[in-house]
């Protein structure tokens, strides 16, 4: 049985709907909710699962963090248990190899669904060499501050949990 979606790069246009997918995770505290102006600068990372009807009924971005890692960021689901969420991880993970990324890294609640795509709870903090961590450190990005394990984004720390893929 085919699918009654397709997965799509994103475009301007859908801005509004990954904000409506992503508000009530970020009310729940799931999701960080972000400025319009950041889905916009970060459009090119967004992949989009769109029903037959043209709806916006998923989300997920890969943002390179460095040669071999990247994150999987927003992934949001309008409706739960379709495979949606599977197929845009997927079809991140694919993106990935594709950039020539050998370990992707994501922080989540869903402990479990990653899990069952190969994420890893991350056991240790020194997950790229020193040489690497000093470079990372100039990055302004909180997700880079977030992998990194940084005292400055405690305060921001959603209480989520810390998961690699090695591809």
């Amino acid at each position: 049985m085919s699918p009654d979606y397709s997965l799509r790069r994103a475009r301007t246009s859908d801005v509004p709907a990954i904000k409506a997918l992503v508000a009530p995770l970020a009310d729940q505290r799931i999701l960080m909710a972000k400025e319009t102006v950041a889905y916009y600068e970060g459009l090119q990372e967004f992949r989009i699962a769109e029903g037959e009807d043209g709806a916006v009924l998923g989300c997920g971005a890969l943002h390179i963090m460095w040669e071999d890692l990247a994150e999987v960021r927003t992934l949001a689901t309008a409706d739960s248990g379709r495979g949606i969420g599977r197929a845009i991880l997927e079809q991140l993970i694919e993106d990935a190899r594709n950039y020539g990324v050998k370990r992707v890294f994501c922080l989540t609640f869903e402990v479990q669904f990653f899990a069952r795509h190969g994420f890893e709870v991350m056991a240790d903090q020194s997950a790229v060499d020193p040489q690497i961590y000093s470079e990372l450190l100039r990055s302004h990005d909180e997700g880079v501050a977030e992998f990194l394990d940084l005292a400055r984004v405690k305060p921001n720390t959603l209480g989520n949990t810390r998961m690699i893929r090695h591809l």
